[in-house]
């Protein structure tokens, strides 16, 4: 998707979301099959009274109210950005620190492995880390983007000029 296909995503989902879903604008993270809205809830104001054991409670609660008074809504959202811009979506919140997707796609990708690479997914499925070779590609993913996110940011950085360089070029 090009940088400009994602603003024009981004801005029809702050524009289209009622007002009082979320602080700000929603999060839009989009790749090739799925876009993820999240929003940023308020922390309830009785969350500052209590104890550490019970802000948690309170704040999934909190969060699990959400999901069931907003869900009908956000499928209907979901359905109009799926025909107008060809993307699944997928929700989440982040309250108090903490982020929670209500839905996410999880799609198959192919790849191809030598034996000391499968070697490695096979350890973690013994050692009951993953429950299959899929799960430990995955856990492998997630802990590579854990240790360079900020490596991995200046990388997608880089490639938004990129597309903007090419979109500003002559055209073929």
């Amino acid at each position: 998707m090009s940088t400009e296909a994602a603003e024009e995503l981004r801005g029809w989902f702050s524009g289209r979301l009622p007002d009082e879903w979320f602080e700000g604008a929603p999060e839009v993270v989009v790749d090739r099959e799925e876009a993820s809205v999240i929003g940023r809830l308020p922390v309830p104001p009785a969350a500052e009274a209590v104890s550490g054991a019970e802000r948690a409670g309170l704040v999934a609660g909190h969060v699990q109210r959400f999901r069931e008074e907003t869900r009908e809504r956000r499928i209907g959202i979901a359905r109009e950005a799926e025909q107008r811009f060809g993307y699944k979506v997928s929700w989440g919140v982040d309250c108090d620190g903490e982020r929670e997707m209500f839905t996410h796609l999880s799609v198959p990708v192919m790849t191809r492995l030598r034996q000391p690479e499968r070697r490695v997914l096979d350890t973690l499925v013994d050692a009951g880390v993953a429950r299959s070779r899929s799960d430990a590609l995955a856990w492998c993913v997630r802990l590579v983007g854990k240790n360079t996110d900020e490596w991995l940011s200046e990388l997608r950085t880089a490639l938004q000029y990129v597309e903007r360089a090419r979109a500003a070029g002559p055209k073929a």
